[in-house]
């Protein structure tokens, strides 16, 4: 019987403070619609601080991108309502992938602001750090916008350090995945 209620690898059921339940799981093909269709309730704050650029929409060839991550190396969970795949509303979105020919991967994180503050892009952070020391990774890096503070600032608290990004504006947060020995 225990058996029926146990949820398949990287599944699990939360309950935000707000009390809204959500499924936070892998992305599926099937979530390419409902991304699509939320994506004209996120703020161009929100698409900036994810995209680092204003887009007007996700199309359909980024949505099919996004929702087919290659399992080798990279990985992609969702936070969605616990509802059937493509009919679940989908309320954040963090993604790893390896750099090629590297042993570090990039990160980026989106919450909506319909969920944000209930400790989710944390929770988020934590799975992607997970899935790359699962692939002995040695870095997870993202480039964040200097004034998107609340990723700036979780990323510190969670032992990233700032290094120079790649263009003006970005700050890259890095962390180190070595065992300290290693390191």
């Amino acid at each position: 019987m225990a058996a029926r209620n146990r949820l398949p690898p990287w599944h699990e059921h939360q309950r935000l403070p707000n009390g809204r339940e959500v499924l936070i799981r892998p992305i599926r093909p099937d979530d390419a619609v409902p991304l699509r269709a939320a994506f004209p309730l996120l703020g161009p704050d929100e698409i900036r601080h994810r995209f680092l650029h204003s887009l007007s929409e996700l199309s359909p060839e980024m949505a099919e991108r996004l929702t087919h991550p290659n399992p080798r190396n990279e990985f992609a969970i969702v936070v969605a309502e616990p509802l059937p795949p493509g009919e679940a509303l989908v309320g954040a979105v963090a993604r790893a992938a390896v750099t090629p020919g590297r042993r570090e991967a990039e990160f980026a994180i989106l919450v909506s602001r319909f969920i944000a503050n209930m400790g989710l892009g944390r929770h988020l952070m934590r799975r992607l750090v997970r899935w790359a020391r699962g692939k002995e990774l040695d870095r997870l890096y993202g480039d964040v916008l200097e004034h998107n503070q609340p990723m700036l600032q979780l990323a510190e608290s969670m032992g990233f350090r700032r290094e120079h990004g790649d263009a003006p504006g970005l700050v890259r947060v890095v962390l180190d995945l070595r065992p300290a020995e290693a390191a």
